[in-house]
């Protein structure tokens, strides 16, 4: 009886450290492997042309509340896996879920990781002001759920581009249409009022340069085959789920906003 209590506890401690290790994954890069304060361009400053533009757009973007597009822009803001993963399910075709694409997945959790602490870097250094916090206007999500962050660069804009840069490395055929969808998940930070104009950009080159350093891993590029191959089987597979909306969502995506 007390070797079954000891194994059940060593399956216990064993499942409680793979699940903490879901949730924080180590990244690619090692510590100092890339600078992106080097590569960002510094955040808008009162004054200057693109802080005036910032607050053009946040007030015109305000005419989007209540429309579809802001209902997209709304879905958005979980930034989650499995939410993620369901963002990205029409643009690759299929349904993606952690269970049906655990490589897939773990492949991007390890990525974001690199991208979102470059990020957040970044943002702790310029500490800029989100645009309700400078001018009245509502936004797709409480206002409490971003009290103790900044707005430059945007993380959800970072993750989202994150996973359109993995899933497109993965499936070159839909590259297209799952980079739109990563361009509109960005696009979706201003539209919500969660986020400036300029620090949805500064999230995609924050997540497209980091992303370049990502990719010449040799780690990387041994997870992304064994991805690679899942998605493959997948999408060839005429019993994998197929996404639903898809239409409505492309429309969506290809709504000119600026």
């Amino acid at each position: 009886m007390r070797i079954k209590a000891l194994s059940a506890v060593a399956i216990l401690s064993a499942t409680l450290a793979t699940t903490l290790g879901a949730a924080k994954p180590q990244g690619y890069l090692a510590e100092g492997a890339f600078d992106l304060m080097q590569v960002l361009p510094p955040a808008p400053i009162a004054g200057d042309a693109r802080y005036k533009a910032d607050r053009t757009i946040f007030k015109k973007t305000r005419k989007l509340i209540g429309t579809p597009r802001w209902q997209l822009a709304t879905s958005d803001v979980k930034t989650d896996q499995r939410s993620l993963m369901a963002d990205f399910s029409c643009a690759v075709g299929v349904a993606l879920t952690p269970e049906d694409a655990p490589r897939t997945e773990a492949l991007v959790a390890r990525a974001r990781a690199d991208t979102s602490r470059q990020t957040n870097i970044a943002k702790d250094f310029y500490k800029r002001r989100r645009p309700f916090l400078i001018d009245h206007g509502k936004i797709c999500q409480p206002e409490a759920e971003l009290a103790d962050s900044y707005d430059y660069p945007s993380g959800h804009t970072t993750l989202g581009w994150t996973w359109a840069l993995a899933l497109s490395d993965l499936l070159p055929e839909r590259a297209t249409a799952i980079l739109a969808r990563g361009r509109a998940y960005g696009d979706s930070r201003f539209i919500c009022g969660a986020h400036n104009e300029s620090a949805v950009e500064a999230g995609k080159l924050s997540a497209g340069s980091t992303m370049q350093v990502v990719r010449q891993t040799p780690a990387y590029q041994a997870d992304a085959a064994a991805a690679r191959a899942e998605l493959r089987r997948l999408t060839a597979d005429p019993a994998t789920p197929r996404p639903t909306g898809c239409d409505v969502e492309a429309k969506l995506v290809a709504q000119r906003l600026l």
